[in-house]
């Protein structure tokens, strides 16, 4: 059976963010569960940058356009917040391309916007 990919780092930041949909419920607008889990991972002296932009590189050359991870926690994972009705394709899709443009390799896609917390890993 293959390792998973960042188990012990995935657990804490997947509990964080149950911690903050168990407190603030579903409904509230992707800013109000970052800043929730800004704090919330601070507590729990998980690192992490908020709002990281990466550079997108085309022929080793840098677009004028960049992207913007919500998070990116341990250096390594990108983690993003939605509040969709479910997690699908089009987040999946952005989320790979994050990882594809900044070189990690593992995504966290987490939907507060369902009564019950919802996330996905994305390893490529």
């Amino acid at each position: 059976m293959a390792d998973i990919l960042f188990k012990e780092e995935s657990y804490k930041i997947i509990g964080a963010c149950f911690e903050v949909h168990n407190i603030l419920g579903h409904g509230f607008k992707e800013a109000v569960y970052k800043d929730a889990l800004e704090l919330e991972l601070t507590r729990l002296n998980i690192p992490f940058v908020r709002e990281k932009a990466f550079t997108i590189l085309y022929k080793e050359q840098k677009l004028k356009h960049f992207f913007v991870a919500d998070f990116v926690v341990y250096d390594t994972i990108i983690l993003e917040i939605k509040i969709g009705n479910y997690i699908g394709d089009p987040y999946i899709k952005q989320t790979l391309n994050y990882l594809k443009a900044s070189g990690l390799r593992l995504g966290i896609v987490i939907n507060f916007g369902l009564l019950k917390l919802e996330s996905q890993r994305i390893v490529i």
